[in-house]
């Protein structure tokens, strides 16, 4: 007795998740830095075209989503904001494994955001791929009369790790776009051309939703303990 033939309309949606699935590149990447560098704000600014004044830290994790165009290619980034409080710093490091690029912020008005970028960079470097794409960020530029981190400096210390740079202004939107654009569309090309194969570890999976994710506070903060939630 003969099986039944597939319907035709079977292979029709088949061919189009094909299509798809050769569209669609999904980029897995994080927002790296001290407290207070502004960089809840630059993903605010990059997906939502927002900014938020009275922004608090981030709590653990969250992300969000924006997809660009790359060469005719939709490149889907899931960009990871990480809390930069000592406190987290366990919870946040396990999401550096898997991502394939980093943007790494500091505030041009604080040096000591500046000077804590190496440690940034050192544990990122431990617990990332070793081809992970970095860019230093120099957030707040809109601050120039305060700025406390000569650009050339700044620059210099780039070179010197093998990061590229920019300074940007979530406030303003300067080189926000630019900055995300440029290290995505590097990461593209990287993955395109297969220098990088490592995925995310399968329980901080890339997720298709743009809700925030968060790690909550522990316990002994009066809340309840750190988990993490994919929505």
């Amino acid at each position: 007795m003969r099986s039944p033939s597939p319907h035709p309309g079977t292979f029709l949606l088949l061919l189009l998740l094909l299509l798809f699935l050769l569209l669609l590149l999904l980029v897995w990447f994080v927002l790296i830095g001290d407290s207070g560098v502004g960089k809840s704000n630059l993903l605010s600014r990059f997906t939502r075209n927002e900014f938020n004044l009275e922004s608090k830290s981030t709590i653990g994790v969250e992300f969000a989503t924006r997809s660009i165009q790359v060469d005719n290619k939709t490149v889907k980034a899931q960009i990871w904001d990480t809390a930069g409080q000592e406190r987290y710093r366990a919870i946040t490091s396990a999401y550096y494994r898997g991502a394939v690029g980093a943007l790494l912020v500091y505030d041009i008005a604080k040096y000591l955001t500046y000077e804590n970028a190496e440690r940034w960079l050192k544990e990122l470097q431990d617990h990332a791929d070793a081809n992970i794409v970095i860019m230093l960020v120099g957030n707040k530029s809109d601050l120039r009369h305060l700025r406390a981190v000569p650009t050339d400096e700044a620059r210099s210390f780039a070179e010197k790790n093998g990061l590229s740079f920019l300074e940007t202004s979530a406030l303003d939107s300067t080189n926000v776009e630019t900055a995300f654009h440029n290290i995505l569309t590097e990461i593209y090309r990287i993955v395109s051309q297969r220098q990088i194969t490592g995925q995310p570890e399968p329980e901080f999976g890339p997720s298709t939703t743009i809700e925030p994710v968060r790690v909550l506070p522990t316990q002994q903060e009066g809340r309840q303990a750190p988990c993490c939630q994919n929505i």
